[in-house]
């Protein structure tokens, strides 16, 4: 049994049993692949993979088990490759990051400004998706980090570390009917046709209880996952935008009103989720700190050694967290 084969076989369940696009994936050749998992069963004497002919078409039950270790241990071998580096080259590596639109537009840029001034060594890689879509970068061990507001509580694997709190706001052009009206409701803002993230995106499930909770039902006429294309309609005159508060800014939106929303939608918090059984370097406790100051490396370290979720929850549940606007 070999570390590759482990690979291997990992890779395949997570391109949809593909071999061809793990292969592509992977950089190497999709009959060597195909080779390495059927040596690996001769060896295990049975199936990782159901097939119909060459075409594999779902995981064995045993090959299930097989896979979710196979998982693991690769985890542990990467922790391995980090420990040593930690302790050969503490300034230098690489640290992977996935995250939504609106953090990395908004909330990141002067976190990474700062991170690469400190630490010139370590090359950064920042990628971009739904909230689901990075909760899995990171449950599966293809990032290090994942910072998002939605899904990271879906995933029983991952740590999640409370970092801020924000509000939305409603975005409007000049002369817009709802800048006359003092105390806004949801009723009011119901009325109009709205602009908003899609489902999944930057706390819009606050936004869809709270409509529900009021048995409102408003006309949604489009959404979108970046807060700057969901102005270019607002400016249209398309409908009522809501984003992010942070996402807005007096001097590059001019022609836009910002109206206040936090008591329509309540708080949300921006998260960030890390495998339980990572290894974390030096320079990746620094980010995080730098991202939210009141996570020290000895906090971090207490998350990270519970198991249970509700534990993770209490330990946080006295610390008050920094509000961006």
């Amino acid at each position: 049994m070999k570390l590759q084969q482990l690979r291997y076989i990992w890779e395949v369940s997570k391109n949809n049993l593909n071999v061809s696009a793990t292969a592509e994936t992977i950089y190497t050749s999709q009959p060597g692949i195909s080779k390495q998992i059927r040596i690996l069963e001769e060896e295990l004497g049975i199936p990782i993979f159901a097939r119909n002919g060459k075409h594999l078409t779902n995981m064995t039950p045993a090959g299930e088990k097989i896979i979710a270790i196979s998982g693991e241990i690769l985890m542990q071998a990467k922790n391995i490759k980090n420990i040593a580096r930690e302790y050969r080259d503490e300034g230098k590596g690489s640290l992977s990051i996935a995250t939504t639109h609106t953090q990395a537009r908004y909330a990141l840029p002067p976190v990474i400004k700062s991170f690469m001034e400190d630490l010139p060594d370590v090359s950064l890689d920042l990628q971009q998706g739904t909230p689901v879509q990075i909760s899995e970068m990171v449950s599966q061990g293809k990032v290090d980090l994942a910072i998002a507001t939605e899904a990271i509580e879906l995933f029983d694997n991952l740590v999640m570390l409370p970092c801020y709190s924000w509000d939305r706001c409603l975005l409007v052009p000049k002369g817009h009917p709802l800048v006359a009206v003092k105390d806004l409701t949801l009723s009011d803002v119901a009325d109009h046709p709205l602009i908003t993230y899609v489902f999944g995106f930057t706390g819009r499930s606050k936004l869809d209880e709270a409509f529900e909770n009021e048995g409102l039902k408003p006309e949604v006429a489009l959404t979108a996952v970046d807060a700057d294309v969901i102005k270019t309609y607002v400016r249209l005159g398309l409908g009522v935008g809501i984003v992010a508060r942070m996402a807005y800014d007096e001097q590059t939106d001019q022609g836009l009103v910002a109206l206040d929303a936090s008591h329509l939608f309540g708080r949300s918090v921006t998260k960030i989720g890390i495998r339980k059984d990572t290894f974390l370097r030096g320079y990746m406790y620094e980010f995080i700190c730098l991202f939210a100051p009141h996570l020290s490396k000895e906090l971090i370290d207490e998350a990270m050694k519970l198991k249970q979720r509700s534990a993770i929850n209490e330990l946080f549940k006295d610390i008050k967290l920094p509000h961006i606007n």
